[in-house]
């Protein structure tokens, strides 16, 4: 199964604009910008033919051909990563059987989770498209609380059914639990880790669909696929002790160089 990572990267974010280009202080004492955290996290996944960064933006463009990136233009009418990585299909001529999208905010992602994602959609012949969703620990779920309070969007949390197929995605904190009545342990909200593997007709099939009006309100790229029918695998991964968090707001550069200091 030829398998390609595809990293979408836009300079106009609407809550952190120049995210890609943002640099986080390292545990070694050096500094590496966001692109290219995510650019070595996903040249480390095993298995993988092709990566490539795919951005409307010469700036990022620049950056990632600096530190050895190969990098695909795409128009700047692309929407989100989804739509972006469906351009890239073309703009970059790519013929693959499997098609990872790892977002360029993402640098935390550990190269089991995109290992695990690539074997579930070898096994699960059903699902079109196919993400990791983590069982929160006290710490994330703490993370996602405090940012709801605060009035701030963070991350994102799955539903999914028995099949393990998404029912929905929210950037709230799904399921609610009573503030009183939150476990120690066995925490059941699952924090939706930002990657997709796609199968190339379904993210074609993407490109050709309207923005559904649950995409328009939750600001979820992937709820277009949940809108027309297409299922979703959920793929729960194990964490190994690592904390996994996305880079949403500017809130979260001290959290994630904390996580890099522990990991050292």
């Amino acid at each position: 199964m030829k398998t390609v990572i595809l990293i979408p990267a836009r300079y106009a974010s609407t809550r952190y604009p120049g995210k890609p280009l943002v640099e986080l202080n390292q545990p070694d004492g050096s500094r590496k910008s966001l692109i290219r955290m995510s650019w070595e996290a996903a040249m480390g996944v095993t298995g993988v033919d092709e990566v490539h960064v795919v951005t409307d933006d010469d700036r990022i463009k620049e950056a990632a051909q600096a530190f050895g990136a190969s990098v695909i233009m795409t128009p700047t009418t692309c929407e989100n990563g989804t739509a972006r990585c469906a351009a890239a299909l073309k703009a970059g001529d790519i013929n693959a059987d499997l098609v990872v999208n790892l977002q360029g905010d993402a640098p935390l992602t550990p190269a089991w989770f995109v290992e695990d994602l690539i074997a579930a959609m070898k096994a699960d012949t059903e699902a079109q498209v196919a993400t990791p969703v983590l069982q929160c620990d006290p710490l994330t779920y703490g993370h996602f609380v405090e940012d709801r309070k605060a009035g701030r969007v963070g991350g994102t949390t799955a539903v999914f059914n028995a099949k393990r197929h998404a029912l929905y995605f929210s950037k709230e904190v799904l399921p609610y639990i009573d503030p009183g009545k939150v476990p120690d342990a066995d925490i059941p909200v699952y924090h939706h880790v930002g990657v997709y593997a796609y199968r190339p007709d379904a993210l074609r099939a993407y490109g050709t669909w309207g923005e559904c009006d649950l995409e328009n309100r939750e600001g979820l790229e992937q709820l277009r696929f949940l809108f027309n029918g297409t299922p979703v695998a959920c793929v729960e991964v194990e964490g190994r002790g690592r904390v996994f968090w996305e880079l949403n707001n500017p809130e979260d550069v001290a959290r994630i160089e904390s996580v890099l200091a522990k990991q050292l």
